[in-house]
């Protein structure tokens, strides 16, 4: 059947989340200052999933960032100790003493010491904005726009892109251990089916097939390399991943704990995930982990996937969970006037409004940013004291990620909804439906399979809402009691712990 031949409409960037982060870090001093502490500065815990996100791109925006801004500030205390604080006792002693030319003198080196903080001010909002926009709406990779940062961090965010093992922190063991894919839409365990009877013998002679032996890894393998042309899902992420409770890191091994006074790998060897499926150990389970993103990355669904197989029936343990969009005040990057007049009057704007206080303040600032660092030094090393030294036991394990943390169920549009209530339907009926083939072929009696799809494919899923504040419905909806967006706090709530 030939192809229908029709103009083709403009798409989401693949990209588009990473780069509207990455301009957000760019007009967001707060923000990328939480992401370059978080992503590249020294630690024990775990980096959450990126899921979607270029985290090295993002890292190396947030870095650009954050120099921008310790560069204008140190220029402006700078400023300030010179221009301002010399300046007024200055002026006072020649009103004082009736000496009018020292006080003219004085009060030009404070309106000095304003226009040239004015200037810094200005100058650092222009750059910021033209960062944004040309990590924005540029044509080049979003990492090709800024520098680099160390090797190290690079290489473990890029072994986070790939990760097979997730720790989480103990505490998300009582309601959510799979961190960083958002909020719980429904968890289940699928009727049993019986796998221990074999098919007939399709040749009529009423004898049956012999069954061929298969385990739980087998099932998982051929579910993940048959589920993105089954369920009809291009750009299917598909990967078997070992979730582990924090305070159990170091039992699994060197393999994912090398250092005890380090981080924990992203990347082990398969035979540790494939163990974790065969039998589970101490906190320690592994999960098919089924990713989608919805156009242009704003909208995510997850499906983690458990084959319970305890001969002679088999279960599938099974979690669905949803990101929304990103919260509204990454937008700011597509309101800023680009060019002409309004570009000129707006940062004369922002400038005049903000000099003052970016002057005064500029001090304190980089004593409290030298302050909080050393608290995190001192805490950090605490820590590390205490299990070298007294052997503590302490929890590896990410609490979250950063594209969790800065979404928003308020954005979440009726396409976003709709296109993941179909995904996560796709994605349940083809588990069901590769589940049958590999039943089919391992010589598997799959009656009792009909029985138990009539009574899964009941299941539903509705992608509307957060739902840590409310309790799952009939047919998988959502029923709220405080409403959406409890995913949406500030960008760097709980990352002062190492």
């Amino acid at each position: 059947m030939a192809a229908r031949r029709l103009p083709a409409l403009a798409q989401y960037r693949t990209d588009a989340v990473t780069r509207r982060l990455c301009a957000g870090a760019h007009l967001d001093e707060d923000f990328a200052r939480d992401v370059d502490v978080e992503l590249t500065a020294d630690g024990l815990r775990a980096t959450g999933l990126s899921l979607g996100i270029d985290l090295v791109a993002l890292a190396r925006h947030a870095r650009a960032a954050v120099r921008r801004t310790d560069l204008r500030d140190r220029r402006l205390a700078w400023i300030c100790a010179v221009g301002v604080w010399a300046a007024v006792p200055l002026l006072l002693y020649a009103m004082v003493t009736a000496r009018w030319g020292l006080a003219y003198a004085a009060a030009a080196l404070v309106v000095l010491a304003y226009g040239s903080a004015w200037w810094l001010v200005h100058q650092a909002e222009s750059r910021s904005r033209t960062a944004a926009l040309a990590v924005e709406h540029g044509a080049d990779r979003p990492a090709d726009l800024a520098p680099a940062v160390e090797p190290e961090a690079e290489q473990r965010l890029l072994e986070t892109k790939r990760a097979n093992v997730v720790p989480y922190t103990a505490s998300a063991e009582r309601t959510n251990p799979f961190v960083g894919s958002g909020s719980k839409l429904k968890e289940m365990v699928w009727q049993p089916i019986d796998v221990s009877r074999p098919a007939e013998d399709p040749a009529g002679n009423g004898g049956k097939l012999p069954v061929k032996p298969f385990d739980a890894v087998d099932l998982h393998t051929y579910v993940a390399r048959e589920m993105e042309h089954i369920a009809g899902l291009k750009g299917l992420q598909v990967r078997n991943r070992l979730y582990v409770m924090g305070t159990n890191v170091p039992y699994v091994g060197p393999e994912l704990l090398p250092d005890r006074l380090r981080r924990p790998r992203a990347q082990i060897p398969k035979q540790l995930v494939q163990a974790g499926l065969m039998q589970s150990g101490a906190g320690m389970r592994t999960y098919l982990s089924l990713v989608r993103a919805g156009e242009g990355g704003r909208a995510i669904v997850s499906m983690h996937l458990r084959a319970r197989l305890h001969h002679p029936s088999l279960t599938w343990e099974v979690s669905a969970y949803g990101i929304p969009p990103l919260q509204a005040r990454f937008d700011r990057v597509n309101r800023l006037p680009l060019d002409g007049f309004e570009r000129w009057w707006s940062l004369v704007s922002f400038a005049t409004s903000r000099t003052g206080t970016a002057l005064l303040k500029a001090s304190s600032r980089r004593m409290q940013r030298a302050s909080e660092q050393r608290r995190r030094a001192r805490a950090l090393e605490k820590v590390r004291r205490e299990i070298d030294k007294r052997h503590a036991l302490y929890d590896y394990g990410a609490v979250d990620s950063i594209r969790e943390r800065v979404a928003d169920w308020e954005q979440l549009g009726f396409s976003e909804r709709t296109d993941s209530q179909d995904f996560l339907q796709r994605l349940q009926q083809g588990v069901l439906i590769a589940t049958e083939r590999f039943l089919k072929d391992h010589n598997i009696d799959t009656s009792s399979y009909d029985q138990a799809q009539q009574v899964i494919n009941t299941h539903t899923y509705t992608f509307q809402g957060s739902v840590q504040a409310g309790v799952i419905g009939d047919n998988g909806t959502v029923n709220h009691h405080n409403g959406p967006g409890a995913q949406a706090g500030h960008s760097g709530q709980g990352r002062g712990t190492p």
